[in-house]
C-alpha cells in the first residue's frame, strides 16, 4: 500500500510534469517554429529545453505565464496515445521535431517497439507520463517561471546549444512562497557572495585558474582556527600526523589502480628525467607506503595516520562552483589500519569522533547513510559481512537517524556518509567512513599476528570535514557569515567617538591584544554611525564604542552582533567574557 509521503511525492511529480507540457505549449504559441527537446520535473520544479527561432528574455516570462494560466483554465484533458516506432518517427519528422526523432531512434535501438505520446488541447509531446487528468487540476498560483540558461543537447558541448527555461513549482501557493523565501535567504547566505563581502577568499579564473582558491588573511585565519582545533582533537584521539608529496610517479598510481579507474579525474602527467609523475588525486596510496615502510606486529595496531593533504582533481570548467566544486582542495584525511578484532571498536570511535567534531562547529542535525555491497566488488565476503555489521551496529548505537542504501557502496568496501542539515534545512554530505578491501591487496599490506603468520589489516578511509574548501562553504552559509567569537578573524572592533579619545582606543587595543584577542581599531574619518554600521556589516562579534565616559571609567560599551541592547563593562570583565566564549565555543 502506498504511503502518504510517496503518494504526495507522486502527485507533485505529476503536477510538475504536466506543467512542463503546459510551458512548452505556451512557448510554442509565442515561438511557433521552435523545436522541443526534453522537459522533465526536477527537485524544485521543472524545465524544458527549446531550440528557439528567436531568443526569449526574462521580459517574456509574464506573457508565457499568462498563456499557461489560460491553458490551465481550459481544463484540457491529458490523453495518452501509443504509436509504433515507424509511425512515431514519421509523425515527428513531418513536424520537424528533429530532437524527438533522434531520441525515438535511440529508444528503438534499445529494443522499444512502441512510444507513448500525451495530447492536451492542440499540443502533443512524446512522453511516458504520468500526468494529471486535465490541466484544470493544476493550481495557477503554485508555479513561477524562474530563469533562462543555455544547455547543450544531450549535455554534449559539440551538439547544438538549446535554451532551457526553468520554473519552480509546488503543490500549493504556500509551499511555493516558503520555497522562494528559503531561496532568498540562501542567496543572501551564498558563500561566494559572503566570501567577497567579508574579504575571505577569491578565485582568479583568468590568471590563476578556475577552481583554485586564493585564501585572504581573514579567510585564512578562520581556516587556520578550524584546522588548529581539529588537529588538537586528533592528537587527543590517538592519531599520528603524516605529510606526503603533492606528486607521485605513475607506478604508484598504477599500483593503486587510479590510472585504470580514475585517470579522467586526474591532471595530465608531468615528465621529468624520463620519469612520469602525476599530481595526486588522493592521499591513500602514500599512507599505504608509510604503513608498509616497516614490518608491523599485531601489537602495533591500530595505526591511525592523519593528514591535511592537498589533492588535485580535474573538473570541467562548467561544473566548478565557488568552494563547493574546485580543482585543488585539502582533505582532513585519515587512514586507519587495524586487526579484525579491533575493527568494530575503531568504527565506534571514528563515528563518535566525526559527530563530535561536527557538533563543535554548531552542526547538530544529522542524517546518516549506510551504503552496502554492490553487485561488482572485490574482497572476501566474510570481510564484507564483518564490515557492514560493524558499520550498522555503530550507527544503531549512535542514536542518530540513518538509512540504508542497498548496493550503493564502492566496489572496494561499504561506507557511512554523514549528512548535516544547515540553518536553512538544506542537507549537505560532509563526513565519510569508508572500508577499503582493495588497496591492502594492491599494496600487499600485512602485519604479523599472534600465530607468527602474515595477516591482512582492515583499512578504513575517513574524512571528517571532507575538504576544507567545501566545509568552509557549508559553514559560512550555515552561519550566514556570522562566525562565533572563537572562529571570528576579528573578535573585537574598537570604534572611538572622536579623535581626542584615540589614545584610549590604542591603549585598549594593546590590552586586548596582549590577552590574545584579535582586535582592530577603526581610525577612519567617517561618522560614528557609519563606522559602527561598517563593523556590523562585517559581522564582527564585538563592537567596542569608547568615548570620554569610557576613558574616565576604564570601561567599554559593547555592542554584540545580533544583540539589540548594548552593555558597559570594565575592561577586565570584557576580556573575561570573550575568553569564556572562546573556551566554550559559543
Amino acid at each position: 500500500m502506498e504511503t502518504t509521503d510517496s503518494a504526495a511525492a507522486d502527485n507533485l511529480y505529476r503536477i510538475r510534469h504536466s506543467l512542463a507540457h503546459v510551458l512548452a505549449q505556451a512557448v510554442l504559441e509565442i515561438r511557433p517554429s521552435s523545436k522541443l527537446a526534453f522537459g522533465p520535473p526536477v527537485d524544485d520544479g521543472f524545465y524544458y529545453d527549446f531550440d528557439l527561432t528567436s531568443p526569449l528574455t526574462p521580459e517574456d516570462f509574464p506573457e508565457i505565464e499568462k498563456r499557461m494560466h489560460r491553458i490551465i483554465a481550459q481544463k484540457q484533458a491529458f490523453t495518452v496515445l501509443s504509436r509504433s516506432i515507424p509511425e512515431s518517427v514519421e509523425i515527428l519528422t513531418s513536424a520537424g521535431e528533429v530532437y524527438k526523432v533522434e531520441y525515438a531512434h535511440e529508444l528503438a535501438s534499445r529494443g522499444e517497439t512502441e512510444l507513448g505520446f500525451y495530447k492536451n488541447g492542440s499540443f502533443e509531446d512524446m512522453c511516458r507520463g504520468p500526468h494529471v487528468a486535465d490541466t484544470g487540476k493544476l493550481p495557477t498560483d503554485c508555479f513561477k517561471i524562474d530563469s533562462l540558461a543555455g544547455a547543450y543537447w544531450r549535455g554534449d558541448e559539440k551538439r547544438p546549444q538549446l535554451t532551457r527555461i526553468y520554473a519552480v513549482a509546488f503543490e500549493n501557493k504556500q509551499k511555493l512562497e516558503e520555497y522562494l523565501e528559503r531561496r532568498k535567504l540562501a542567496e543572501e547566505r551564498d558563500h561566494r557572495k559572503l566570501g567577497t563581502e567579508l574579504d575571505l577568499f577569491s578565485i582568479n579564473h583568468e590568471e590563476v585558474g578556475g577552481g583554485l582558491i586564493l585564501w585572504h588573511p581573514k579567510g585564512g585565519m578562520i581556516r587556520h582556527l578550524i584546522e588548529q582545533h581539529c588537529k588538537k582533537r586528533h592528537m587527543e584521539g590517538g592519531y599520528d600526523f603524516v605529510y606526503t608529496p603533492h606528486i607521485g610517479r605513475s607506478t604508484l598510481w598504477e599500483t593503486s589502480g587510479h590510472l585504470s579507474f580514475y585517470k579522467d579525474g586526474m591532471f595530465p602527467s608531468l615528465e621529468m628525467e624520463g620519469q612520469e609523475f602525476y599530481l595526486k588525486p588522493m592521499n591513500c596510496p602514500f599512507h599505504c607506503h608509510i604503513y608498509k615502510s616497516s614490518l608491523r606486529s599485531y601489537r602495533e595496531l591500530p595505526k591511525r595516520f592523519a593528514e591535511w593533504g592537498t589533492v588535485y582533481r580535474y573538473e570541467k570548467s562548467g561544473t566548478l562552483h565557488g568552494l563547493l566544486r574546485v580543482r585543488g582542495f585539502t582533505q582532513d584525511d585519515a587512514h586507519l589500519f587495524c586487526r579484525e578484532d579491533q575493527m568494530p571498536g575503531e568504527i565506534d570511535k571514528v563515528l563518535d569522533f566525526s559527530l563530535s567534531i561536527l557538533r563543535d562547529f554548531s552542526f547538530n542535525d544529522f542524517k546518516l547513510y549506510l551504503s552496502t555491497r554492490p553487485e561488482k566488488r572485490v574482497g572476501e565476503e566474510a570481510k564484507w559481512d564483518a564490515a557492514e555489521t560493524a558499520l550498522k551496529s555503530a550507527l544503531e548505537r549512535s542514536g542518530s537517524p540513518f538509512a540504508v542504501k542497498e548496493g550503493d557502496g564502492a566496489f572496494y568496501g561499504p561506507k557511512i556518509d554523514i549528512c548535516v542539515n544547515d540553518a536553512l534545512g538544506r542537507q549537505w554530505q560532509l563526513s565519510t567512513i569508508q572500508f577499503d578491501f582493495n588497496l591492502p591487496e594492491r599494496f600487499d599490506l600485512n602485519y604479523t599476528g599472534t600465530d607468527g603468520q602474515k595477516h591482512r589489516p582492515y583499512m578504513i578511509h575517513r574524512a571528517l570535514l571532507g575538504s576544507m574548501e567545501r566545509f568552509f562553504a557549508v559553514l559560512l552559509e550555515h552561519l550566514g557569515g556570522a562566525f562565533p567569537t572563537w572562529l571570528a578573524p576579528v573578535q573585537a572592533k574598537i570604534v572611538v567617538v572622536s579623535e581626542k579619545f584615540m589614545s584610549y582606543g590604542e591603549e585598549l587595543r594593546t590590552i586586548l591584544s596582549d590577552n590574545g584577542i584579535r582586535v582592530e581599531i577603526d581610525s577612519s574619518t567617517e561618522t560614528l554611525n557609519k563606522r559602527i554600521r561598517s563593523a556590523v556589516t562585517q559581522k564582527i562579534p564585538n563592537v567596542l564604542i569608547v568615548g570620554g565616559k569610557e576613558m574616565e571609567a576604564k570601561t567599554v560599551t559593547v555592542r554584540r552582533y545580533g544583540v539589540e541592547a548594548q552593555e558597559t563593562l570594565l575592561i577586565d570583565d570584557f576580556v573575561k567574557s570573550v575568553n569564556e566564549r572562546i573556551l566554550s565555543r559559543t
